[in-house]
């Protein structure tokens, strides 16, 4: 599990890591916010560590860079999100039947337009 006394100083790292958008947001969409939140919350559970972490989301990098994608502002979660993905396959969380699934589910219910403003509610992980 993380050491509290680190896991602020992961944070606001990672956090200026992330690369922002002309309007300095760090997250364009709320499904960007809350894969940030959801890798945080299951990295202080203990469920990977944070070298775990970085290394998949820099084998994803890597793997995007390797097939000629350099468009890291408008792409980097989408990396972010395939690393999760397969680092909860990885360990067993999940399985990729069960994310297909999730995806086509959250696709379908997915609100449009500010439909989502009004319908957020907070990250709960388990």
């Amino acid at each position: 599990m993380t050491d509290p006394a680190v896991a602020p100083a992961i944070d606001r790292t990672l956090l200026q890591a992330i690369p922002r958008g002309a309007d300095g947001a760090a997250f364009q969409e709320p499904w960007q916010a809350q894969a940030f939140a959801l890798t945080v919350q299951l990295n202080q559970r203990g469920v990977f560590t944070w070298k775990e972490w970085t290394l998949s989301l820099g084998a994803e990098i890597a793997a995007a860079k390797a097939r000629g994608e350099d468009d890291f502002g408008q792409d980097y979660f989408h990396y972010w999100l395939v690393a999760l993905e397969k680092i909860l396959v990885r360990k067993g969380l999940t399985d990729a039947p069960g994310l297909k699934d999730l995806q086509e589910t959250t696709r379908k219910n997915w609100p449009t337009g500010a439909d989502h403003v009004a319908q957020r509610s907070p990250l709960v992980v388990g």
